[in-house]
């Protein structure tokens, strides 16, 4: 009995590898050094009227190389914090902007 327990008790005390969070958006802004300013839309059911309402999210992202430009679609993964205001790294690019 004691030796089917300690085969168990490895496995129990491996750490879970938690998924991070990924969120899809247009860029809005490259003028930053290796940062991008995405928007992300969704529409939202009022609580008390019934119609949808448009939100935005605006979040800061980290872009080491500078490629994601102006209307690009882009996939973001979110991260520790890198500066004041940005908690996000770019993943992809899904779909290429015109650059203004």
């Amino acid at each position: 009995m004691a030796a089917d327990n300690t085969a168990a008790a490895p496995a129990a005390t491996e750490a879970v590898a938690r998924v991070k969070p990924r969120k899809i958006g247009i860029v809005t802004s490259d003028k930053m050094q290796k940062t991008i300013t995405v928007v992300i839309e969704r529409l939202e059911k009022h609580r008390l009227y019934k119609k949808y309402v448009r939100k935005r999210t605006v979040l800061k992202a980290h872009d080491e190389k500078n490629e994601a430009k102006i209307g690009a679609v882009v996939e973001l993964e979110f991260a520790r914090p890198l500066s004041k205001t940005k908690r996000w790294n770019l993943v992809r690019i899904l779909r290429q902007g015109d650059g203004g």
